[in-house]
């Protein structure tokens, strides 16, 4: 009898054990979620400043020779990292914003840039 009573003894330990995976599963997942849907609201309000200011073509031209001719080439043509003329007609602004400054395409980097000098930015690649 005593066996019957340990086996039984076990599978509520089992289950008990399998509850707690669970809900330390779920709650993994839970704050996994989270921080995926307020990262996501932090780059929709930098894209939408960004999207609130003039950008000058002048200005991006400089921040482009300063962190962008490496990958890309003084004028654009592209070296390690794609040539970026006509780039505005293959991807749409919120595109390239997300791609500068999440690094979306290997080996492309990300980049903390404020929303004035992404707004230039966008301007000199909308000039190429």
């Amino acid at each position: 009898m005593t066996t019957s009573s340990s086996t039984a003894a076990e599978k509520n330990f089992k289950t008990e054990v399998l509850k707690k995976i669970f809900l330390i599963i779920f709650m993994i997942s839970l704050i996994f979620a989270l921080f995926l849907y307020l990262n996501k609201e932090k780059n929709n309000t930098y894209i939408l400043k960004t999207f609130e200011l003039n950008g000058s073509a002048n200005r991006g031209n400089s921040l482009f020779k300063i962190n962008c001719v490496g990958c890309h080439g003084i004028t654009a043509r592209g070296l390690v990292g794609p040539d970026l003329h006509l780039i505005t007609e293959r991807l749409n602004d919120k595109e390239i914003i997300k791609q500068v400054i999440e690094g979306r395409t290997p080996p492309m980097p990300s980049f903390e840039i404020d929303p004035q000098n992404m707004s230039d930015l966008l301007e000199y690649l909308h000039s190429l």
